[in-house]
């Protein structure tokens, strides 16, 4: 079984996941138009999270690909899943409704938030709380700078803000839950109370996720307020370059998942390895910010709003990691 031991290699890994789960959504932005909407992105979207895990399982696990299974163990991971992908789908209707840059501060940084109290109470925490508690006020200053940014920009563009600050909101609760959940499901040397390797937990998480979606995206292409589309939309819109984008963002998302999984043995206390993996909010602003212009039509006095959560989140990211 391929795990990263070393304390450096393992922080670099978490990073990596960081960059990658703030970055899929770019691959959402690629391909959104008038005709195809964020939840038929979603069903190539969750093709490529579901084979990149089973990838990760074939490559990394050692050969044994179902070993050590049993129901309390992989309930864990499939709650996870779920848990996840009901949050996700409200994360991607706020991202198709107002942005990365708004979506991901607001969803993300709630979920980020909360994951490292969850982690902070569930695994013990022996570093400098000080250090941890004032990153984690940044973050949740960070969160209302966002709020009120977008506020402002949808002002001036004549629309009402509600719709996507609160699906962001609502996609937060449960991203706080679901690493944690995963994690449970694994043997105790990797930090659960099951049986599970990391990559068989994470292949069970995706799992479900893939499940899931055949019943909860189809409710979403009816009720989605960018507007109602189908499965005939699905394959009469879509070409062979939109249907691999979009499972290049399932890809992007899942290998940062997979390697953040591989710290499973690593030195690196739970709330921090959680704060330092989930820390894309950051990472979807730059995006969202600088290269999409996502606030570009703001009024005049918005960007020292935007700078300032900008600034929040990196102190609270930098701080966090130091309290290791």
């Amino acid at each position: 079984m391929v795990l990263v031991t070393n304390i450096t290699l393992a922080m670099i890994c978490c990073i990596y996941c960081c960059i990658c789960w703030g970055s899929w959504a770019n691959t959402q932005k690629l391909v959104q138009k008038q005709e195809w909407k964020s939840f038929l992105f979603y069903w190539d979207y969750i093709a490529g999270l579901f084979l990149t895990a089973l990838l990760g399982l074939l490559l990394f696990n050692g050969g044994h690909l179902f070993d050590n299974l049993s129901w309390n163990a992989v309930l864990w991971p499939l709650l996870g899943g779920l848990i996840w992908n009901l949050c996700n789908i409200f994360l991607t209707a706020s991202i198709g409704v107002a942005g990365m840059s708004v979506g991901f501060p607001i969803g993300g940084g709630l979920g980020w938030v909360g994951g490292i109290i969850f982690n902070y109470f569930s695994s013990g925490f022996t570093g400098n709380k000080a250090l941890l508690w004032v990153g984690v006020v940044l973050a949740v200053l960070a969160m209302i700078l966002c709020g009120v940014s977008y506020s402002k920009l949808a002002g001036k563009q004549q629309k009402s803000p509600k719709a996507g600050i609160i699906f962001a909101i609502i996609s937060g609760f449960g991203f706080a839950f679901f690493y944690g959940l995963v994690v449970k499901g694994t043997a105790p040397t990797f930090g659960g109370v099951g049986s599970l390797s990391p990559y068989q937990a994470v292949f069970f998480f995706a799992l479900a996720v893939l499940v899931s979606t055949l019943f909860l995206n189809p409710v979403a292409m009816k009720h989605s307020v960018e507007g109602k589309s189908t499965m005939k939309d699905y394959f009469s819109k879509g070409d062979v370059r939109t249907h691999l984008i979009g499972m290049l963002g399932g890809f992007i998302w899942m290998s940062g998942m997979v390697i953040s999984f591989m710290t499973a043995q690593a030195p690196v206390n739970k709330a921090v390895s959680y704060a330092l993996s989930n820390a894309s909010p950051l990472v979807a602003m730059i995006w969202g910010v600088l290269i999409w212009k996502e606030f570009k039509e703001a009024p005049k006095g918005t960007m020292k709003f935007v700078y300032a959560m900008f600034l929040c989140f990196l102190a609270a990211l930098v701080l966090i990691a130091a309290s290791n």
